[in-house]
This record gives C-alpha cells, sequence and structure tokens, in this order.
C-alpha cells in the first residue's frame, strides 16, 4: 500500500508541475487559469455525480469544506499574480518548499512537538535553498526584486492550510467530489477579473489545446494526491510530492531558458532533499 502511495505522490507531482508550466507560458494567468478551472468542472462532472455521497455531511464537515475552498480560491488567485511577475525556475521552488516547512515548524511551536538533529538540518537545507533561489541580498532588499518571492510564499503557506484540511475533508466526501467542490470555487473567483480583462477570446484561440490539457492534468495531479492520502499518512506523502520542485525548476530552465540555471538548479534540489530529510527522519 506505501509503495502505491508513493507512486501516486511522485506522479501527482510530476503533473503539478506540468500545468505549472503551461500556466506561465499562457498570455493572461487569470484568463487561462478560468478556462483550465471551467475545464475540470466540465471533465470531472460525470464522475462527481456517480459517486456523490449519499449520506448526510456532517456540521463539522461541510465548515471543512468551506474551510477548503476559501483555502484554494485564495490559492488560485495568488497563483495568478506570481506567474504573472516571476520566473517559473524561482516561484515553484518556493511554493512547493515552503509548505512542508511550516508544518513541523508549527507543530514545534504551538503542539510542544520534537524534531531530532536531522530534521532541524532538513530545516535550515530547505531554508537556505530558498534564500538561494529568491535572491534575496541584506545589503539592498528591494520590495521589487521580493515581490515574487513574497507572493511565492504566500501561496506556499495556502498550500500547506488547504492540504491539513482537505485531508480531514476526505472523512466526509469522496476525493473527486472534493476536487470538483474546489473547481468550482476557483471558477467563481476568478471569473470577475477574467471576464474584466476582455481577452477571453485571445487566450482561447491561442492556447485552446493547452488549456484542454491544463484542465485534465491540474485536477488529475491533485486527485492522485488526494487517493494517496487514503493509503498513508500526510505527514509522509506531502515531503515526497515536492520532488515536482526539480521537475519544475527544470521545465523553467530548459523549456522557458530562464536565467540563472545552475543556482536555481541546485537550490530546487537542496529544497527537495530537505524536505525528504524533514519527512521521513525528522
Amino acid at each position: 500500500m506505501y509503495s502505491a502511495a508513493m507512486l501516486l505522490v511522485i506522479s501527482s507531482g510530476f503533473l503539478h508541475s506540468i500545468w505549472n508550466l503551461y500556466t506561465k507560458r499562457s498570455m493572461n494567468k487569470t484568463v487561462f487559469l478560468w478556462f483550465t478551472q471551467l475545464t475540470a468542472l466540465l471533465i470531472f462532472l460525470p464522475w462527481t455525480i456517480m459517486v456523490w455521497p449519499s449520506h448526510a455531511i456532517t456540521s463539522t464537515g461541510w465548515w471543512l469544506i468551506a474551510a477548503s475552498l476559501l483555502l484554494h480560491a485564495l490559492y488560485i488567485q495568488l497563483l495568478a499574480a506570481v506567474y504573472s511577475i516571476g520566473d517559473l525556475s524561482q516561484v515553484y521552488p518556493i511554493m512547493r518548499g515552503i509548505s512542508p516547512l511550516l508544518v513541523p515548524l508549527l507543530g514545534v511551536t504551538l503542539l510542544d512537538e520534537s524534531l531530532s538533529i536531522i530534521g532541524w538540518l532538513g530545516i535550515m537545507i530547505i531554508v537556505g535553498g530558498i534564500v538561494s533561489v529568491s535572491n534575496i541580498s541584506l545589503r539592498s532588499l528591494r520590495v521589487t526584486s521580493l515581490k515574487a518571492p513574497l507572493l511565492a510564499l504566500a501561496v506556499g503557506i495556502c498550500i500547506a492550510a488547504y492540504i491539513v484540511i482537505d485531508k480531514l475533508v476526505l472523512s466526509e466526501v469522496p476525493a473527486v467530489v472534493l476536487n470538483e467542490s474546489t473547481n468550482a470555487a476557483n471558477l467563481l473567483v476568478l471569473s470577475w477579473a477574467a471576464f474584466r480583462s476582455r481577452e477571453m477570446g485571445r487566450e482561447l484561440r491561442s492556447n485552446w489545446p493547452i488549456i484542454l490539457l491544463g484542465g485534465l492534468l491540474a485536477p488529475a495531479g491533485y486527485l492522485l494526491f488526494l487517493f494517496a492520502l487514503k493509503l498513508a499518512p500526510v505527514a509522509q506523502l506531502a515531503p515526497i510530492r515536492e520532488i515536482g520542485t526539480v521537475f519544475g525548476t527544470i521545465m523553467g530552465i530548459f523549456i522557458l531558458r530562464e536565467q540563472q540555471g545552475a543556482r536555481r538548479l541546485f537550490a530546487s534540489t537542496a529544497i527537495t532533499a530537505g524536505i525528504i530529510i524533514l519527512g521521513i527522519w525528522g
């Protein structure tokens, strides 16, 4: 069971990096994400109807679902913003690295949990990788240079929060129902900005094949992760999923031809290594 969960999680990380590449390559990020959410909503609707829970959802379950929808909606808006100003190979490692970093730190500070020496080593490696890929200079901390890393940090916080909430929601509804609900919430929050941009037709004409593929890959990648959560604890699986950090960085460097390739590849590899050390031995 654990081997199957690991395979699902690694596949999830790979699919996640691909659709993030497509988002970065799009012309209007908000419009592109709006179309992918609509596509996903339509593709997975028949399956959602088939597995809709016959039992009543508890009142706690509804609150958890509402929290999940809000977090996913905030995440998708921040994602559009960060890809509008930042390189994939810079912001992707930060977004994926900060999530598994926060959970153990909160456990130590708020829940009186403990980390091993190896766990603290993993944290230092993650922090070092994030600082490196952020291009932070103590001599000149400019708002413009830190805007993309700070947005990526906010995205990572959303990811950490909704992963924990979604793990709890899975006790109330099937994974595909949860995923379809978040697609609907994302579509709703993106609608005003997407229609106001007046670029719907241009984006659809230019990128409709990629929109269709992105609409399939985005929910499919997260569904694989949700299915894996049924097989193993989230604390073990969440760190392994971040292998997608390296995939995304490689795509940014070699497909998008982004700068600082060697530095960013080293940083993303360090972040991934730190995450795995923290998740397995921390």
